[in-house]
């Protein structure tokens, strides 16, 4: 707080400083290039500043945190600047990988669970598995932590040898395990089933440059050319590597298709196709969006969209349709900067208004008087104005107060472990039924949690639900588990009852009868010729 605080104070005295600065060194003095002029003029704040300043500055934040970040954030939402961590962060998600230990964990309060470890892994050869329990690290107690202090310690410790203390599932007495950190693939493709013969359903988490021939190998594996039916969920994916919407694309439009044109104001328009590629599908398509589906993700619908090869289907994504380009500076780190916007295949842009930023109108370059129409191969009709609006609207489900705290306290997850505990492993054929929920009343009554009448037999179901995904979270994985929730998902469930109407949906729209007027008839008159 303290150093938010002065920074916040520093970037103010800047601003002060500017005027004061003015004064002591004459404007003559300034060379004419307008950049060189704009630099002498920081440096020379900067330098009152580190001068005059109550205190000694930490120069390297004041103007990574002040200066640049502050002059990055008046432009628009999505320019930034990265300092050394962030921007070997960034480096690691673009070619997907990250330094750790393979492990996804459970973290609430005073508890740290496995929920699954990636294959060759640190945690993997360790003999790590779901539902185990990480109670100490490095001689510190999780249950002594906070969440915060949970974070920071788990955090530190990816880049470290690290000795962990595990309590089996059904056990009481730790075991230690030594864990060296190491290089571990993150895949884009994180789920990916049958859900019903001859239907498949991928989840792509993110746009890396791996993510083509992921989402190809993945539809292989699971039937190719011969699936009826493939179900793209793209909810939650913020994008990544533009490059990737154009080779995935390729794997489901014909070659030499229009994905996307960039135009900036500083760079040459530049138009990307699609491209011959080893496996490519023609499988009939939903492709499932949401509020957060956004960037490059939204690249990759819009051309499936206009180019009729698929019904995109869910809620309006988010609209970002800036291009950033990521200049590496001096000292590891880098920039980010917006120079650029996506424009569809029909000439959207997708891009929305962002008052008060340089994106206030991000699509006026289109307009002369008044908005353009823009239509898909087939001629259906798009909307304009920013993001992706579905071809059929499914809204989420919303959740009732009790339950939406339930979740988000970690009950669920906490009460699978001590179920587990008390009645050992679970079968993969297991169902919660009425003592499981009778189990799980119990356990609230313990923990103090009140069960109200009106939400209880309501939820019921929903709770039996999230109960057996947390179930075989911790006994079967991490993959288990997705797969039950996945397919008790409203939206996944109403994608395959829209499959069947697939090329309806994607017919152009049937053109207006023409009626034909009769002509009038001059009316008789009634007198006689004079």
């Amino acid at each position: 707080m303290l150093l938010r605080r002065a920074l916040i104070h520093a970037v103010l005295m800047m601003a002060v400083a500017s005027a004061w600065a003015s004064s002591l060194w004459p404007q003559s003095d300034l060379p004419e290039d307008d950049v060189m002029q704009e630099t002498l003029r920081f440096t020379r704040i900067f330098t009152a500043i580190q001068s005059n300043y109550m205190d000694a500055l930490d120069s390297e934040q004041v103007i990574y945190n002040g200066g640049i970040r502050g002059g990055l954030s008046a432009l628009d939402p999505f320019s930034s600047f990265f300092d050394p961590d962030q921007f070997e962060q960034l480096r690691q998600f673009t070619v997907g990988k990250s330094r750790g230990f393979g492990s996804i964990l459970y973290v609430q309060t005073g508890k740290v669970l496995v929920l699954q470890t990636a294959e060759g892994s640190p945690s993997h050869r360790a003999g790590l598995g779901p539902g185990d329990e990480i109670v100490s690290l490095n001689g510190t107690r999780m249950d002594r932590l906070d969440f915060q202090s949970l974070i920071e310690l788990l955090q530190r410790s990816r880049s470290q040898k690290v000795r962990l203390g595990v309590v089996r599932p059904g056990k009481f007495v730790s075991e230690d395990f030594d864990l060296y950190p190491a290089e571990i693939p993150n895949p884009s493709v994180d789920k990916s089933y049958l859900l019903q013969p001859g239907t498949a359903y991928l989840h792509v988490s993110s746009f890396d440059i791996k993510t083509p021939q992921e989402v190809a190998e993945a539809v292989e594996k699971l039937g190719g050319s011969d699936l009826k039916g493939l179900l793209l969920d793209l909810r939650d994916n913020r994008g990544g590597v533009v490059d990737a919407a154009v080779g995935l694309a390729s794997v489901f439009l014909k070659p030499d298709l229009l994905v996307l044109t960039q135009r900036g104001r500083s760079m040459a328009e530049k138009s990307l196709r699609t491209f011959a590629v080893p496996l490519s599908f023609d499988t009939p398509m939903i492709v499932l969006i949401n509020g957060t589906t956004a960037s490059s993700a939204e690249v990759f619908v819009a051309a499936l969209q206009e180019h009729d090869r698929a019904v995109v289907a869910g809620e309006p994504s988010f609209g970002k349709g800036v291009v950033e380009s990521v200049v590496p500076l001096s000292a590891r780190t880098g920039l980010a900067l917006t120079t650029a916007q996506y424009f569809t295949p029909s000439g959207r842009s997708i891009q929305r208004r962002l008052p008060g930023t340089a994106l206030a109108d991000p699509d006026s370059s289109l307009r002369a008087g008044a908005d353009p129409k823009f239509h898909t191969d087939n001629g259906r009709p798009l909307a304009a104005g920013g993001g992706i609006l579905p071809d059929v609207a499914l809204e989420s489900i919303v959740r009732d107060p009790w339950v939406s705290f339930l979740n988000e306290r970690g009950i669920f997850t906490i009460f699978a472990s001590e179920y587990l505990t008390l009645h050992g492993k679970i079968d993969p054929k297991f169902e919660p039924d009425a003592e499981t929920l009778e189990a799980f009343k119990s356990y609230l009554d313990r923990q103090r949690i009140r069960t109200p009448g009106e939400y209880w037999a309501p939820d019921a179901e929903y709770l039996k639900h999230r109960i057996k995904v947390e179930l075989f979270n911790l006994v079967l994985g991490l993959t288990a588990g997705d797969e039950v929730d996945v397919r008790g998902d409203p939206q996944v469930q109403q994608c395959l009852k829209l499959l069947p109407k697939i090329p309806t949906l994607l017919l152009p729209p049937a053109p207006r009868p023409v009626i034909k007027r009769p002509k009038p008839v001059n009316p008789v008159s009634n007198r006689s010729p004079r």
